[in-house]
């Protein structure tokens, strides 16, 4: 019971700064993962996202992301995959104006140990990234590492603790971080509900949002 008051508390003191920076708007992101398990070694994620500056509306970002992962072991796997991006760079409604279209490769090698009841994962990416401005394209390379820590209340509820820092390989080093913190629910053993608050730094401004988001993670093993 205290570690979920405690937990409480965190996310009203970020949600408290929220009004601090950015666009001054307590933004959010809607997500659903899907990691279905092909093998006892691959598997198939699928990740859709939308992103708003505002509650549920003012477009910011849409997200479709689609790879395979595969694991050496329990502590250890690499992941390869594709994402679309569009994105609405503007707070502003603006009559006529164009998106931005980024398509994405990206490589990750994730660690993951246990620390008493504490799993924490290492996640290490590298990206390529092909954008389209309308007026010309761009290609950009990036780097991250995110570090997440998850704690298990009871069978049922779990909190998420996380720090990622992004980092361009070109032009200015730094990028965004980004710190999470949030709660979530196993509805089933391989269906959860998480929910949480997200404080993007960048160079000259921040943005918080608040995060909801479904993970469902079928076993396909045998059915193709």
């Amino acid at each position: 019971m205290r570690k979920i008051i405690g937990l409480c508390l965190l996310l009203q003191a970020l949600n408290l700064s929220a009004q601090e920076g950015g666009e001054q708007k307590l933004g959010s992101w809607y997500k659903y993962v899907g990691n279905s398990l092909l093998s006892e070694k691959v598997s198939l994620l699928t990740e859709v996202q939308l992103r708003y500056y505002e509650q549920g509306k003012n477009f910011n970002q849409s997200v479709l992301r689609s790879g395979i992962d595969y694991k050496f072991s329990d502590n250890a796997h690499v992941f390869v995959g594709y994402t679309h991006r569009v994105i609405d760079d503007s707070f502003e409604e603006i009559p006529g104006e164009s998106n931005i279209r980024e398509h994405r490769i990206s490589e990750q090698f994730i660690l993951k140990n246990k620390i008493w009841e504490v799993l924490l994962q290492h996640r290490y990416g590298l990206e390529q990234r092909f954008f389209d401005f309308g007026d010309r394209t761009e290609v950009q390379h990036r780097g991250r590492y995110q570090l997440q820590l998850t704690l298990p209340l009871t069978d049922v509820f779990f909190v998420n603790l996380s720090e990622e820092v992004l980092l361009n390989l070109q032009g200015n080093i730094f990028d965004q971080n980004r710190l999470y913190a949030g709660l979530g629910i196993h509805i089933t053993h391989n269906l959860s509900l998480e929910t949480g608050f997200l404080k993007t730094h960048f160079s000259n401004y921040n943005h918080e949002r608040l995060v909801i988001g479904v993970t469902f993670s079928p076993n396909l093993i045998g059915v193709f």
